[in-house]
């Protein structure tokens, strides 16, 4: 996938991580903003906290990604070894559609948001830390939290072929994420998502485009970026 692709499909997806994971990302900076520290005029508390808290949180989620980026990558890269790089992007391609299929059921979302619940639950201990590492770490642990967008660009990352490539793709969707998630975060309990649902077709579409695009990839239809040629063993528009 195209790393600009990856941004924009974090970027729609980021509606999504707001709904889904917004419970926790307002924990942490809420949790923060009760600092025993003196008191400050509220420009100087945002640039000197919530705005640092917020990129040191996200940095970390960030970093997750691209280590899973360099893992998918890697597994990629066996593949396209072994020859297998058309039909690697086509599985992907279809499991990402299957993917999108099954989420249409509410029972998905119910689970995931069970599981955030469960995850904000069980990192109290760092939500009581107020050093700037245990922000950066409960960034990377949200990184690791089931779901299903993160899963579709990981197999887009895998479908990249190599570990640039799947780097690439996963700093994009990362970066592509972040404007959301951390203008929710500094705005605090100020911030309202609304029903998660109610962006459902709008995240099922995008990930039925990626889906898509990885098969028509695959297909190797001779077309410049979006259907390069494999079958000579080159990749003309991937040089």
């Amino acid at each position: 996938m195209n790393p600009l692709a990856a941004f924009f499909l974090g970027l729609a997806g980021s509606l999504h991580c707001a709904a889904m994971c917004g419970p926790l990302v307002l924990a942490v900076q809420m949790a923060r903003r009760q600092d025993p520290a003196p008191p400050a005029p509220p420009a100087a508390r945002f640039w000197r906290g919530d705005l640092v808290r917020g990129l040191a949180y996200h940095g970390g989620r960030i970093v997750t990604y691209i280590l899973l980026g360099a893992v998918s990558g890697l597994m990629g890269a066996a593949l396209v070894l072994a020859g297998l790089q058309r039909w690697l992007s086509i599985a992907a391609g279809g499991l990402i559609l299957l993917g999108t299929l099954a989420s249409l059921s509410r029972s998905w979302g119910g689970l995931a948001a069970k599981m955030v619940s469960a995850a904000r639950a069980g990192f109290g201990p760092l939500l009581r830390n107020r050093a700037l590492g245990a922000t950066v770490l409960l960034g990377g642990l949200n990184g690791l939290l089931p779901c299903g967008l993160v899963y579709i660009a990981c197999a887009a990352a895998a479908a990249a072929g190599g570990v640039r490539g799947g780097v690439a793709t996963m700093l994009a969707f990362g970066l592509g994420t972040a404007p959301m998630m951390l203008s929710m975060g500094l705005a605090g309990r100020a911030f309202r998502w609304g029903n998660p649902l109610r962006w459902r077709r709008v995240i099922l579409g995008c990930a039925a485009v990626v889906g898509v695009l990885l098969i028509m990839r695959g297909l190797s239809l001779g077309i410049p970026y979006l259907s390069p040629d494999f079958t000579g063993g080159q990749c003309p528009a991937c040089d």
